[in-house]
């Protein structure tokens, strides 16, 4: 158990440049506890290089929880089952040993003083921090530069003591695609916070805002201290769901629940034929409400495995049923609107038990950003199973090696694309059972592919039926209180990161899904929104450091992201942590020993918006220089997930690159045995070169949205009624259509069809990469950014690249320069007939070097390019 401690003195105030703002913390909102809330659709805008959620009317895109929803998968009976009701011997938590720690008990102003003591002595830190790798000494400026050079490797300080309260010890055998290869064990351990100086080596414009940054670094060792001291330590505390929720031993069942805004509170379901009054619970100091459930007389558990469950409490807002915030699965019944709470324990013989090691982390990444419940060609909801067995070998097969799935936590919405959830630590019940997911994962690493978790925890469903919001009756509960506690544009609820119960129900469910579930990491939403109280909204961000490092920051915010990324990084270090951010905030993914966030990667969001901006004007006025710069704009150190479109340009209103290219001509002119158009030839074309140039110039990782790779010819519009609106209008719906909510792989497999060929294209671009590793090699070097030829050509390893975006001039003898001597060869053609080109190049030519200067190159060698194509060329040893 948990042990408590006396509360702190008072924290110091912040320098200037790190105040954070505050607001008074309201009284309870009075709302209607149960009531609908409505559902939107979502479209898409640009902040500074982004494309956000917005809330559009009638729209079929993200939206708020609540009003229509679908029925999920088929349950067996027995989730629905009931049992008699009999008397429960309740164990009081007050003034007993073993209770639950919960300082912060949701105070919107400071930390409560119910928290932790942070000057008290905490756990011993090792006495010195290794010291990290000299940083190449290079002048830096005030904004992201072009990558030309080398990137150095990053490296990280060791730690040669164990943390106390960190147990477990050892990571699993591995396997990197089909070949199956041993990992050293090593222990397991967070270790303990560097000094956080070295950011400034890195980048000394940050010399400027010293007083933020130590302050951001001063405010993470202080709540480090504190876990350590009080909890024992940030494996201790990350391990949340082991005390909270439903709990199993061998006596029985125990159930916890932190909701001190409550005034009582009953656990009710099936299995007491929801009677409030039979299992009653008691609160303690903390507000948290615990009962034990003894086990049957025949030693059966009182609850059911698969029975409904909820907590009935009586709260400021009125009595209400709340599903817990811990459970781990939870199910609309067929017929009924709000979802329930599943108490799942299956038995042993029921339990998956994985068979495959997770794969090493690869060294470039090359990532199929998915949704389980689209993935289908049918106009359906799919299943975890039916993905696993369909789609899991074509993400293979097309040379992705790690698959990135939305939607995965529970979410009351379906037409919320995921981010709207209402069940944090519950995996969707609408595509299968947490047993069907376990099974998806194990054959993804069987397959030898990562399986990222795109996770939410930048804000909450605004929904009260089913999710956080109003839990226990008041506003503040998980929540910030007021304005602070709403995000406006997203209509959602926004977590306050400065609260101790908040932050171990974060963690822990960060920590849920890697340990329960062996997903290999996270693709963390919405990190913009959470790091700045404006979130991001209706802002520009220039580069100025001033917009990073000052009043709207949410620096209790951007503390949950290091606590998050040590706890990632250090219990699993294979594990991958992607963060999107649009801001450009620097030291993102710079680890945080060093002083940094500590994310692996930024998602280079500005690059999809760079595209549409492009695809809105003629070919002429595309600027090589222009397309350059928004490729290689990056910070030094910091690698980045780059891609072409964003899944929110797939939503209906909005527009994939394949529908700006080719439009309605995509339609009738695609069949091969009917002659193609002048638009769909462009089309085609400049589909292939966009992919491969933001490939080879974009990062460290690349990402795909499924069907984009053969170009996807139909929006995704999710099933919905119609609907009214505030001000008396009615947005008619799609009659709950699934026909544009799946993915047509049937399309990119025809062999009649011009989707095949583009498919093709992108499927020998992930094996080129996968061949060269192009995307992490130390060399690169833009060589040529030609604007009247519109020619742009790069070095990448061994490879050279050359790209002529001009619409019809073909060059001949079109001098190439490079760093290494000897004979290339086409490696890969964009105009290869395969990949619907017109195959102008001859594939078995070799191009030998001449010593002659060219481009700032030392060597060179002469290409045919012909127009709208894209080449890739390889260093050959024979």
């Amino acid at each position: 158990m948990i042990s408590r401690r006396a509360p702190p003195p008072p924290r110091p105030p912040p320098p200037t440049h790190a105040l954070r703002l505050r607001v008074a913390r309201p009284r309870p909102a009075e709302r209607a506890v149960g009531s609908a809330v409505g559902a939107r659709g979502m479209a898409s805008f640009a902040v500074s290089g982004a494309r956000l959620g917005v809330v559009r009317p009638g729209g079929g895109g993200p939206a708020r929880s609540g009003g229509e929803r679908r029925s999920g998968v088929e349950l067996p009976a027995p989730l629905f089952r009931r049992k008699d009701s009999f008397s429960r011997i309740i164990l009081s938590c007050a003034g007993a040993p073993g209770k639950v720690l919960v300082p912060g008990g949701g105070s919107d102003d400071v930390l409560s003083s119910a928290e932790p003591d942070i000057n008290a002595p905490a756990q011993p830190e090792e006495s010195q921090i290794h010291e990290a790798k000299p940083v190449v000494q290079e002048k830096a400026t005030s904004a992201p530069t072009e990558a030309s050079a080398a990137v150095e490797a990053e490296s990280k300080p060791e730690s040669s003591e164990v943390i106390k309260g960190t147990g477990k010890t050892g990571i699993d055998k591995v396997t990197e695609g089909a070949k199956e290869t041993t990992v050293e064990k090593k222990p397991r351990v967070i270790p303990p916070p560097g000094d956080g100086q070295r950011i400034y080596q890195i980048d000394p414009m940050l010399e400027g805002y010293r007083s933020h940054l130590d302050y951001r670094y001063s405010e993470y060792k202080r709540m480090r201290a504190a876990i350590d001291q009080h909890e024992g330590g940030l494996d201790a505390f990350s391990r949340g769901y082991e005390k909270m929720g439903f709990t199993r031993s061998a006596e029985g069942i125990t159930y916890r629940e932190w909701a001190p805004g409550a005034h009582s509170a009953a656990l009710v379901g099936d299995f007491n034929n929801w009677n409030p009054n039979a299992d009653t619970m008691t609160r303690d100091e903390y507000g948290v409400w615990e009962i034990f459930l003894p086990n049957n007389a025949d030693g059966s558990p009182a609850i059911p495995h698969g029975s409904r469950v909820k907590i009935r409490m009586d709260t400021p807002s009125g009595v209400k049923d709340s599903i817990s915030a811990w459970i781990k699965f939870s199910v609309q019944a067929p017929g009924e609107i709000p979802y329930n709470g599943i108490y799942y324990d299956p038995p042993e013989e029921e339990k998956y038990k994985f068979k495959h090691p997770q794969p090493k982390r690869p060294k470039s990444l090359r990532i199929y950003e998915s949704h389980v419940g689209m993935s289908s060609p049918e106009p359906k909801i799919n299943t975890y199973a039916n993905f696993r067995d369909e789609v899991l070998p074509r993400i293979k097969r097309l040379g992705y090696n790690a698959v990135q799935i939305m939607a995965i936590q529970e979410h009351s919405y379906y037409a919320s694309f995921g981010y709207h959830v209402t069940n944090f630590f519950a995996p969707s019940s609408r595509f299968g059972t947490p047993e069907d997911l376990k099974s998806l994962i194990d054959k993804a690493h069987e397959l030898g592919l990562l399986v990222l978790m795109d996770i939410v925890h930048s804000h909450s469903s605004n929904n009260t039926l089913d999710g956080l919001n109003g839990f226990d009756g008041t506003d503040t509960h998980y929540f910030h209180g007021g304005p602070r506690g709403h995000h406006w544009m997203w209509d959602s609820r926004l977590f306050n990161y400065g609260s101790w119960e908040v932050l171990r129900f974060l963690l822990s469910n960060a920590r849920w899904w890697l340990e329960e579930y062996k997903f290999d990491g996270f693709r963390f939403d919405g990190v913009t929104s959470m790091m700045y109280t404006h979130h991001g909204l209706q802002v520009s961000f220039t580069g100025n450091y001033g917009e990073y490092f000052g009043f709207a920051t949410d620096v209790d915010a951007v503390v949950y992201l290091m606590l998050v990324n040590d706890l990632i990084h250090g219990l699993y270090p294979e594990a991958v942590a992607i963060g999107e951010d649009v801001s450009g905030m620097p030291t993102f993914c710079i680890p945080v020993q060093d002083g940094g966030v500590g994310f692996d990667y930024r998602l280079h969001m500005a690059v999809p918006d760079k595209w549409i901006e492009l695809l809105k004007q003629s070919d002429e006025s595309w600027k090589m220089g222009d397309i350059v710069h928004t490729l290689t704009n990056r910070r030094w150190l910091e690698k980045c997930v780059t891609y072409a479109e964003s899944h929110d340009q797939a939503l209906v209103g909005d527009k994939t690159i394949a529908f700006w290219l080719m439009d309605k001509d995509m339609y009738d002119f695609m069949a091969l045995d009917r002659p193609s158009t002048p638009r769909i030839d462009r089309g085609i074309a400049l589909h292939k070169m966009i992919r491969l140039v933001t490939m080879g110039l974009g990062g460290e990782g690349y990402l795909n949205f499924m069907g984009n790779e053969f170009g996807h010819p139909e929006w995704i519009d999710f099933p919905r009624g119609p609907q009214s609106l505030p001000n008396g209008s009615v947005i008619p719906g799609n009659n709950n259509s699934f026909d544009k909510c799946r993915r047509r792989f049937d399309l990119g497999d025809a062999d009649y069809l011009r989707y095949r060929g583009m498919q093709e294209f992108d499927q020998a671009m992930q094996h080129l990469e996968e061949k060269y590793e192009f995307m992490t090699s130390e060399h690169q070097y833009v060589s040529r950014k030609h604007e009247e030829d519109k020619v742009i050509i790069f070095e990448r390893g061994d490879l050279v690249f050359v790209f002529n975006f001009h619409w019809s001039n073909s060059y001949f003898d079109y001098r190439v320069g490079c760093l290494k001597p000897g004979k290339y060869k086409v490696v890969l053609d964009s105009d290869d007939g395969l990949f619907g080109g017109f195959s102008r190049l001859d594939h078995d030519a070799e191009y030998f070097t001449a010593d002659w200067p060219h481009d700032n190159r030392p060597c060179s060698f002469s290409v045919y390019a012909p127009s709208r194509t894209a080449v890739v060329y390889a260093l050959t040893e024979d």
